[in-house]
């Protein structure tokens, strides 16, 4: 348990070091990140002839076989007129080798070399070029015997040449063994390997030069996908709660109004009912249609201009038997439009601020027209009245109405959606609000 522990607080430690040196890789510039990387590298160079660094931890010979001359590279050849040895390659600098009876020939055959030939034989040393095969034997005296115009050699000199050439021979083949051994020794030394301590510091610092750029790009990405993931929690916070207060201040203007219109329309009812019963009755029935649409519709965030219709025509219904003749509604909306999203309540909060403050300020009333028509992929919704105009009535209010439900429209469908204020003609104010258009 205790091994679990220390275990598990060590890689925690890690982690917590690792994440703050690359958070640290990510704070400094590539340049600044590269000439902190050279003076690594020299840091390196230096400490590796710096003590302890120079200690050596381990020894070993190694043995080379290495060659600078092969037998394969020059051609030996071994016969009873002596030794000759002659470079295969035909543009090779090497000189050639000749050992025999007459005696030691070193001829170069590269014209462009400017080392002389040089001949060994019973005349002596002669060094210059060469241009036959063989040096010149030696002339032989003449002889002032009578006997010397014999052309036949002696028996002495016969036997003489005998013997030189068994020993060129037996030279040619000891030199030969002589030369192979050489050429099968030549270049081959056993060295001393040492390994010092020091001896991996630039290429580990270099390792770790390699490293750290790639921790620094792949946690560069890492913390900017944390920000931008992080950006867009906070704006979608702020959006959350732009759109809850609205909300709460549109359902606290339905609160203030709804109580309003209801306690007013069932004064209206009671009214009606000891002067006009059939009025009263009807009435009634506006009223329980205009709750049986607009209840659930508050409980929604999201209907279609149907619904949204089936409360503005209740509602009109009611004002009309308050208002009498002085209010004249018309509702124009094909049966076509009546599936298209729309958002809830916005309808009727315009309607409503058309009569209170359009219709009823003026004495002799007016109508109120609802219409609605797709134009360019987007759906119109318009509330046109021929009341006193916008802002000019004397119950007008502060314009709360309209700029939440501006802010609706901008939470809801951003840039996408707007809210039109036009004059109306021949008198009033048209109010129309412009949607994305999708059937549901």
């Amino acid at each position: 348990m205790a091994l679990s522990n220390t275990a598990r607080e060590m890689g925690s430690g890690i982690a917590a070091a690792y994440r703050r040196y690359a958070e640290w890789l990510v704070s400094i510039t590539w340049k600044r990140f590269f000439v902190l990387s050279i003076l690594l590298l020299i840091v390196a160079g230096v400490l590796t002839n710096i003590p302890p660094f120079t200690w050596v931890m381990s020894e070993r010979t190694v043995k080379s076989d290495r060659r600078s001359i092969s037998a394969r590279d020059v051609d030996i050849k071994v016969d009873q007129h002596g030794l000759r040895i002659t470079p295969k390659r035909k543009n090779s600098q090497a000189p050639e080798i000749i050992i025999d009876e007459h005696g030691v020939q070193i001829r170069r055959k590269d014209p462009s070399s400017d080392k002389p030939d040089i001949v060994i034989d019973q005349n002596g040393v002669q060094i210059g070029p060469r241009t036959d095969g063989h040096p010149k034997p030696p002339a032989v005296p003449q002889s002032s015997d009578a006997d010397s115009e014999d052309s036949e050699p002696s028996a002495t000199a016969e036997l003489s040449r005998d013997i030189h050439r068994e020993v060129t021979a037996e030279l040619a083949r000891e030199i030969r063994g002589e030369v192979l051994s050489a050429i099968g020794d030549s270049g081959r030394t056993d060295r001393i390997v040492r390994t010092r301590l020091g001896d991996f510091l630039p290429q580990l610092a270099f390792l770790f030069i390699m490293i750290s750029a790639a921790i620094k790009i792949a946690y560069a990405r890492t913390v900017k996908a944390e920000a931008k993931a992080a950006q867009a929690s906070h704006v979608a916070e702020e959006e959350s709660l732009k759109r809850q207060v609205v909300e709460a201040r549109m359902a606290a203007m339905q609160a203030q109004v709804e109580p309003h219109f209801l306690f007013n329309t069932l004064a209206s009812i009671d009214h009606l009912i000891e002067t006009d019963p059939p009025r009263a009755s009807l009435m009634q029935k506006n009223l329980i249609a205009l709750l049986r649409a607009s209840m659930p519709a508050m409980r929604e965030k999201s209907t279609n201009l149907g619904r949204e219709l089936d409360v503005v025509r209740p509602y009109l219904e009611i004002l009309k038997v308050r208002m009498g003749e002085r209010l004249q509604s018309q509702v124009t909306v094909t049966e076509g439009l009546y599936s298209a999203d729309f958002p809830p309540m916005m309808l009727q909060s315009l309607v409503e601020n058309s009569i209170k403050h359009g219709l009823e300020p003026k004495a002799e009333g007016g109508s109120i027209n609802v219409s609605a028509e797709v134009i360019h992929g987007k759906l119109a919704v318009s509330v046109a009245d021929t009341g006193v105009g916008f802002a000019k009535a004397p119950t007008a209010g502060t314009g709360t109405g309209l700029t939440n439900i501006r802010e609706r429209l901008k939470l809801i469908y951003g840039d996408a959606a707007e809210l039109k204020i036009a004059e109306n003609t021949p008198s009033g104010t048209r109010v129309t609000i412009v949607v994305p258009y999708k059937a549901t």
